[in-house]
């Protein structure tokens, strides 16, 4: 599969399988027992990515999964409850129309993961859901003060259940800005990348599709922004870097 494409928005019916078939998706799909649909939703009044996207999205995974494929729509809403936001924005109409389940990524069974690449977490309650899924992380692009940029990894931020990491009177995950978001946004991409994402930019008019980080880098092009000033993609990209350099040398035979 390439890294990824972009092309000319005209309607999520027609744009949305247009690429999905341009960048094979297809053939993540053929292996995969579970597939994980994760949307970005930030908030119930902007930032967040349409259910007319979604449906597409949903419709070419029905069509080219595994004949006992279970698929989700699944998110961790940040400061809401996240069934509320479901019902608000149209998913659970979505989700009954299809016969697919819907997840709240806030209340749902996690698995502790350690990692020597995290950068401030000691260890990570990640749902396990996620963990052995085909993940699609779904982005509404925008530019966002804390974030630098709504893309496909900032949405992974929702994988940090609210139950472990919400504030004592608050619904906010407080406890992942302990430090800028840019580290939370880091370690919880090294539990998991997502294997697909796409970008809503068509307010653009483009939509974007591929690998995650190569994607974000795009984004951060339309919005006129250098991705190496966009704090979680420049660091991602360092340790990816550095990673790479301290690999031992395969020995010669």
């Amino acid at each position: 599969m390439a890294k990824g494409a972009s092309i000319k928005f005209k309607s999520y019916e027609e744009t949305i399988p247009k690429i999905l078939d341009l960048l094979k998706l297809e053939n993540g799909l053929a292996n995969a027992d579970t597939v994980v649909i994760k949307p970005f939703l930030l908030n119930p009044t902007e930032k967040y990515v349409s259910v007319d996207l979604v449906e597409q999205v949903l419709r070419f995974c029905l069509m080219h999964k595994k004949s006992l494929a279970k698929i989700f729509i699944a998110e961790g809403a940040d400061g809401y409850d996240t069934m509320d936001l479901f019902d608000e924005l149209g998913y659970r109409k979505l989700s009954e129309r299809y016969s697919i389940g819907l997840i709240d990524l806030n209340n749902t069974e996690t698995e502790s993961i350690e990692k020597a690449q995290f950068e401030k977490f000691k260890s990570i309650d990640y749902p396990s859901i996620l963990k052995n899924s085909f993940v699609i992380s779904l982005a509404k692009l925008d530019e966002d003060e804390e974030l630098g940029i709504t893309g496909s990894l900032p949405s992974m931020l929702g994988a940090f259940p609210g139950s472990s990491y919400k504030g004592l009177l608050s619904r906010k995950k407080s406890k992942i800005r302990k430090w800028p978001i840019k580290y939370s946004i880091n370690d919880i991409i090294q539990c998991k990348m997502p294997d697909f994402a796409i970008i809503d930019a068509s307010s653009k008019g483009l939509i974007l599709a591929g690998l995650p980080l190569d994607i974000d880098k795009q984004a951060a092009k339309i919005l006129d922004k250098d991705w190496k000033s966009i704090p979680y993609i420049s660091l991602i990209e360092e340790n990816s870097i550095l990673r790479e350099v301290e690999k031992p040398l395969e020995s010669e035979i």
